[in-house]
């Protein structure tokens, strides 16, 4: 029996993940003496993510080292990112660690509570009780948040913080967090500017600074994440926004320190050593780059987080470094870790590169080849990335008329992603075509744009069938932009609103906004349009 406002343990659900059998045991024997009933136990990574897809757990128990596989670190982190886990589910890592290393790897990724070996009942029980009564506040938000309801989800926030003094600083976090997610930036704003009257605050003063930093504000962003940095010395998240504020500015030097300073407090990060890799390569620094490539590729190997990006920049250190051999292994392993035809494509363009680069045009050219049946395959889908560097490899070749009709393609789907299309004018003044580039960009964009803006004009006109079918169109001629995938998904719930339910328009919705979060993760427009979509029900 609980005792009055303690939870009831056998109302709750737990995980236990250890790779010791004795451990798993001695955990469960301590929750059932607790009058825990439902607990579940895994012996890796693997068998706990199974887990969690098919249980909500109210509680994961989850040692920090679980042998060969996955880490509890890489495990929590994929835990929140695939969204297995919301913000009612308290996870404890209980670790013998006590390295830096580690602490700071797990504090990064934010468990609820933190237990070192070895562990009492009587702290177990003490440690649940006092984490669990917290979590309550966050039960109906995470219900929101699992039906992607994230203005409902906003207004529970909303009536948590007018009762609840005790957690009114992480609900007031949370509700900041959502509104960046839906876009509301305006709502964000004023909300960390009030928590920051009252309190100085890290994760206040370093959501304000993204703020400035999604408007371009970028002096005022910076000065924020280095007051937040000179303060918090451990705040990780600011030296990575810091770094991507300071690349906006074109201080390529000072955002490589700022990631190296990140890299030595937490350094098993893999898209933080990826970025380091990038820089270090922009900077020039072969050394470095191949050293924060290796680190990402060793760290990553077992994450959510790990990148192709690593492999690919990888590469193309191997090649600069006139070590083809090596390049074109990496790439092969890169295959090994990611089964796509985007990957593929990449791994194949990166490969012609390197023979070029080291002065083997037969084999260049033979590579161009491969690349070209490969885009014949993709059916319009090498639009990003992929497109780019299919088509720098094809220039480099020399087949022009492909290379220029996929970097059209690519400014089409792209056409509001200012990075990519001043990447693609790159590619044009690299092959010496400076001016015809800079007129196919143009013309591509305003494609793109004139065929967008007519079916939204036709759903401000009222003409809602007609506006679909136009997105429809513009859908299929531009399978990638995002843009043009949230436009559709916007006009077709119009659509949805003014004339009833329609299953299969549902659908087509469901499928577009899931493409679009596929190839802008995180995009504010696909949570506003999901918790649009949840409303009808």
């Amino acid at each position: 029996m609980s005792h009055a406002g303690l939870p009831n343990f056998a109302d709750l659900r737990f995980l236990i993940v250890d790779d010791f059998h004795g451990m798993r045991s001695m955990l469960r024997d301590m929750l059932r003496d607790a009058e825990a009933k439902h607990i579940d136990t895994a012996m890796h990574g693997t068998e706990a993510i199974g887990l969690l897809r098919n249980h909500k757990y109210d509680v994961v128990l989850c040692d920090f080292n679980l042998g060969d596989g996955k880490n509890g670190q890489q495990l929590l982190e994929e835990a929140k990112i695939t969204h297995l886990i919301g913000p009612a589910c308290a996870w404890i890592m209980i670790t013998a660690e006590k390295t830096t290393e580690a602490v700071m790897g797990a504090v990064e990724y934010q468990p609820d509570g933190y237990l070192l070996k070895p562990i009492t009942a009587a702290q177990l029980q003490t440690r649940l009780e006092k984490i669990w009564v917290k979590k309550r506040a966050f039960q109906e938000i995470d219900r929101a948040l699992s039906a992607k309801d994230y203005l409902a989800a906003i207004h529970q926030c909303d009536q948590r913080i007018a009762i609840d003094k005790v957690n009114a600083s992480e609900l007031m976090r949370l509700k900041s967090q959502l509104l960046l997610t839906i876009g509301d930036t305006d709502r964000a704003r004023a909300l960390y500017e009030q928590v920051l009257a009252q309190r100085d605050l890290p994760w206040a003063r370093t959501g304000l600074a993204k703020v400035h930093f999604q408007a371009g504000e970028y002096d005022q962003a910076a000065g924020l994440l280095r007051q937040v940095i000179d303060e918090n010395r451990a705040y990780l998240e600011a030296y990575d926004w810091l770094a991507r504020t300071l690349q906006k500015q074109g201080d390529v030097q000072e955002a490589a320190q700022v990631l190296e300073r990140a890299a030595k407090l937490s350094p098993n990060s893999p898209e933080r050593q990826k970025n380091l890799g990038e820089l270090a390569l922009l900077r020039g620094d072969v050394e470095a780059a191949e050293k924060a490539f290796r680190k990402s590729m060793v760290v990553g190997e077992h994450s959510v987080l790990k990148t192709p990006d690593a492999y690919l920049g990888y590469a193309r250190v191997c090649s600069k470094k006139q070590q083809p051999g090596d390049a074109v292994k990496a790439l092969g392993v890169l295959q090994k870790h990611f089964d796509s035809d985007e990957v593929r494509l990449r791994a194949k363009a990166t490969e012609g590169m390197v023979y070029r680069d080291n002065h083997d045009e037969a084999k260049a050219r033979q590579v161009a080849q491969e690349v070209v049946t490969l885009l014949e395959n993709s059916e319009g889908k090498a639009s990003g990335k992929a497109g780019l560097e299919a088509a720098e490899l094809l220039l480099a070749t020399g087949n022009k008329d492909a290379a220029v009709s996929l970097l059209q393609s690519v400014v089409r789907n792209n056409h509001d992603d200012q990075d990519l299309v001043g990447k693609v004018q790159q590619a044009f003044d690299s092959a010496g075509m400076a001016e015809e580039g800079a007129r196919l960009v143009a013309s591509s964009r305003k494609e793109a744009v004139d065929m967008m803006n007519t079916g939204v004009l036709l759903a401000r006109e009222g003409k809602l069938g007609e506006a679909v079918e136009w997105m429809r169109n513009a859908r299929a001629a531009m399978p990638s932009n995002v843009r043009v995938l949230f436009n559709f998904a916007h006009v077709a719930l119009m659509s949805l609103q003014k004339q009833g339910h329609d299953e299969a328009l549902v659908r087509e919705v469901r499928l577009a906004l899931s493409q679009a979060n596929k190839l802008a993760p995180g995009d504010k427009r696909h949570a506003q349009l999901s918790s649009q979509l949840a409303s009808l029900g």
